[in-house]
């Protein structure tokens, strides 16, 4: 029982550190404003970017990259800890490798919903694409900058965040199935790349309508705010 705790504490961290609300930091310390009340709602670096400006939307990007590699790399740390620990029971498990590579792939997908959904935001936040590629340079190096790659490409080419996440998102479903990668790190990339997606679902209705901001311009509900 102790080691089931132990084990969900450390997934609870991985949760904490994508909940940290970078994008709202920045709003609130440097402009006094809730970006969650402005452009598309987000926590994320691309509402930052029209709500507080480019440097602190970098900072955001910077940030939220950063917290998914680090719950990674403490769950890399932290279960194969646990499980030498001599006060604490492990389940029998004749592979303590495939038990490690679960728990951090288990780690992936907490801090993407913290990102998504932090607690310190009533559970709203961002739509999880910088911080799932942390996530995955820190698991696969090869397959974050592919998906990076194919993210910088299609923002040269679209001029659209939402749209590049969503094709940096599939890449990584690709990359992850066509390369050699321990079978965990395949469902938490499939997952988690659905996750990206699903979270994008406001903007897949926008480009679908022809109405999604490009990058430098100022959303639907930005325009509309102005004019009031």
């Amino acid at each position: 029982m102790v080691f089931w705790i132990a084990g969900g504490a450390g997934l609870a961290v991985a949760y904490l550190f994508g909940s940290t609300p970078t994008g709202y930091l920045a709003g609130k310390l440097l402009r006094g404003v809730d970006i969650r009340e402005h452009g598309s709602k987000s926590t994320g670096a691309t509402n930052a970017l029209r709500t507080v400006g480019k440097w602190p939307a970098l900072l955001v990007l910077l940030v939220d990259v950063l917290k998914g590699g680090a719950a990674i790399v403490f769950a890399r740390w932290f279960y194969p800890w646990l499980y030498t620990m001599p006060l604490v029971t492990p389940p029998p498990t004749p592979d303590l490798q495939s038990f490690a590579s679960w728990a951090v792939c288990l780690s992936g997908l907490a801090v993407l919903l913290g990102h998504g959904r932090s607690i310190w935001l009533s559970f709203t936040g961002g739509k999880s694409a910088a911080t799932g590629l942390g996530v995955l340079l820190a698991l696969s190096w090869p397959v974050g900058l592919g998906a990076a790659a194919v993210f910088g490409v299609a923002l040269a080419i679209f001029r659209l965040v939402s749209l590049s996440s969503m094709l940096a998102a599939l890449t990584a479903i690709a990359l992850v199935c066509g390369l050699e990668q321990p079978l965990p790190y395949r469902p938490l990339v499939i997952a988690g790349s659905i996750y990206v997606i699903v979270r994008h679902r406001a903007n897949i209705a926008r480009l679908l309508a022809g109405t999604e901001p490009r990058l430098g311009q100022s959303s639907p509900e930005s325009k509309a705010a102005s004019l009031i």
